[in-house]
């Protein structure tokens, strides 16, 4: 058996100089002007949309410091702290491009800006969060390609990162799949043991699922496949793959935390009208900003979260 593990993070440190290739949900809402905005039941921000979604399972009240890991062009804190401006920030990146725009994005609200790898940071400096958020970023982190389901039986090996994945099905009773070979979010699963071990009492994290579904009532409109394992996207200078979101919620579940999961659209939410229904089903390109909505209305249900709450209410 040959095991791969993508990782990008010499590509973040050294290479990187622009995300414009990369469009998250986050940016298509970043501008007022955006056409997915105008599609929205309630036209506003990413940031702005998740404050009051988050509202549904968090007292804010009792929420101080706020750690966002990966923060991209940091338009989901911006807009986050307009509508909790008694927040204290920090902001961790691997990237320093990432940071000089995070920086000027957040400028003049107190923010921290830290440079470094998150399995770095340690469990103290963790401690001292009460909401970390982790925001269309899990599929950056490592994945290990081509294991079988023969390779999780039998004793300790001299490959350290076969013994890690191993480890994890062992605690955690993941499911396995069936047969063939299949890829496993590493980095991803670490991350989620990493911060429930420290205790951090309200976690935020969301990406692109391979788990995710097409509603019954979009059949025929928008495609969301279904799949078992993670899948690779392929971008600009690195890979990146979709995530296992019930391995995720496996790992939170034993560590005691409470999880609340969906798609994008629980909390983005919007109408299909006679012009969106009309952009979806001819596929329409008549205007550039028809494949943007219809990119974003896939997204909304493409892209999972993921809500974790230990003893809080």
């Amino acid at each position: 058996m040959s095991l791969f593990v993508n990782s990008t993070e010499r590509y973040h440190r050294e290479e990187m100089d622009s995300l414009g290739w990369e469009l998250t949900v986050c940016e298509m809402l970043a501008r007022p002007d955006s056409p997915c905005r105008r599609i929205l039941r309630e036209p506003r921000s990413f940031g702005s949309a998740l404050n009051a979604f988050l509202s549904k399972f968090i007292a804010w009240e009792g929420v101080s410091t706020v750690l966002e890991v990966g923060g991209g062009y940091g338009s989901l804190m911006r807009d986050l702290l307009a509508e909790r401006p008694g927040l204290h920030a920090t902001m961790l990146d691997i990237s320093p491009f990432l940071l000089a725009r995070q920086r000027e994005a957040l400028k003049g609200t107190g923010t921290r800006f830290l440079e470094g790898d998150f399995f770095g940071s340690g469990k103290e400096f963790l401690g001292g969060f009460d909401l970390a958020i982790f925001n269309e970023n899990l599929g950056d982190f490592p994945t290990v390609c081509g294991i079988t389901p023969g390779a999780l039986q039998g004793k300790s090996t001299g490959d350290d990162t076969l013994n890690a994945v191993r480890g994890l099905f062992a605690r955690y009773a993941l499911e396995r799949p069936a047969a063939g070979s299949f890829a496993f979010n590493l980095g991803a699963l670490r991350a989620v043991e990493m911060l429930c071990e420290t205790g951090v009492p309200r976690i935020y994290m969301s990406e692109h699922s391979c788990q995710a579904r097409t509603p019954s009532e979009y059949g025929g409109l928008i495609d969301v496949p279904f799949a078992e394992s993670p899948e690779r996207i392929g971008l600009r200078g690195h890979d990146e793959y979709t995530i296992r979101f019930s391995h995720l919620e496996a790992v939170a579940r034993a560590h005691g935390y409470r999880a609340h999961r969906g798609p994008y659209a629980d909390f983005l939410e919007f109408d299909l009208t006679p012009e969106l229904n009309f952009i979806l089903a001819a596929r329409s390109c008549a205007r550039d900003e028809h494949e943007a909505i219809r990119q974003f209305v896939e997204d909304l249900f493409k892209y999972e979260y993921l809500v974790l709450l230990k003893d809080v209410p």
